[in-house]
């Protein structure tokens, strides 16, 4: 394949979790870009809804679909959604997730349960409902599962249940990434540092910080990333194109980590 096409996900199709805004959204963006259809999946049924008809009338298909995956039987539901709207499901981003900024000595056991159930358990079965139809097309596929830095290394105080399930996110990645190898299913986690998005400030404000105050702890995590800055949604979405495309033909239970170095520190 020629270098100007390795990248390029022309006729494939693709679901991102999560996608309504945010890194999903910059995901969706970046694979609509790249020629691929795309079901924009979100319990925000309104911001599902907005997102796909700003991605519509750029080359290809745009669908969305109001979904909570932690219902039994969601993920297979959001396969079949995929299927019935473009034919195939060929790549699947795991991106939604949650994290609720509660320290361990504090958090509720329905708050621990709540990230472990979207977290872990939701990206678990939509991984399996996706490959299981890869493997039975026999086209293979790609998996791209949202993990963190946290899955290697906490970030800050608060977030405890939120790290562990995304180091759960990293073996269970592995793990599944050996299982269906042999079927040309190649399973990836992308494990982002920090990103600007909305969500991003909303824990700040949910701590009634002054504006001051959350400037300076703003401040104070980007002096810690090498190269001085938060990430941009779009970055992610670059990251995730390679790692849908046949320019990662040969890449699979492995973690492309996008932190503009913070982990180096």
């Amino acid at each position: 394949m020629p270098a100007s096409m390795i990248f390029r996900l022309d006729e494939k199709n693709a679901v991102v979790t999560g996608g309504a805004m945010g890194i999903g959204l910059g995901i969706a963006t970046s694979f609509v870009e790249a020629g691929a259809n795309v079901l924009i999946v979100d319990i925000d049924g309104d911001a599902a809804r907005t997102a796909a008809a700003e991605l519509e009338g750029r080359g290809t298909k745009v669908a969305w679909m109001q979904t909570d995956l932690t219902d039994e039987g969601s993920p297979e539901e959001v396969v079949g959604r995929c299927v019935e709207e473009f034919g195939s499901i060929d790549i699947l981003v795991n991106n939604a997730g949650i994290y609720p900024q509660v320290p361990m000595l504090e958090i509720t056991p329905e708050t621990f349960d709540r990230v472990y159930q979207l977290n872990v358990k939701a990206l678990a079965f939509a991984s399996r409902a996706a490959a299981a139809r890869m493997i039975e097309v026999g086209t293979g596929g790609s998996i791209i599962n949202i993990g963190s830095i946290d899955s290697y290394h906490p970030s800050m105080v608060g977030l405890t249940a939120y790290d562990t399930s995304k180091g759960g996110v990293l073996m269970f990645t592995k793990g599944l990434a050996l299982e269906v190898a042999p079927h040309g299913v190649r399973v990836n986690i992308i494990a982002p540092g920090g990103i600007t998005t909305p969500g991003t400030s909303k824990p700040l404000a949910e701590s009634k910080m002054s504006p001051e105050e959350t400037e300076a702890m703003m401040a104070k995590f980007t002096e810690m990333v090498p190269m001085k800055r938060f990430g941009r949604p779009e970055e992610i979405g670059s990251a995730a194109v390679f790692l849908a495309s046949e320019a990662a033909s040969y890449v699979t239970g492995t973690t492309l980590i996008v932190d503009g170095g913070r982990l180096l520190g």
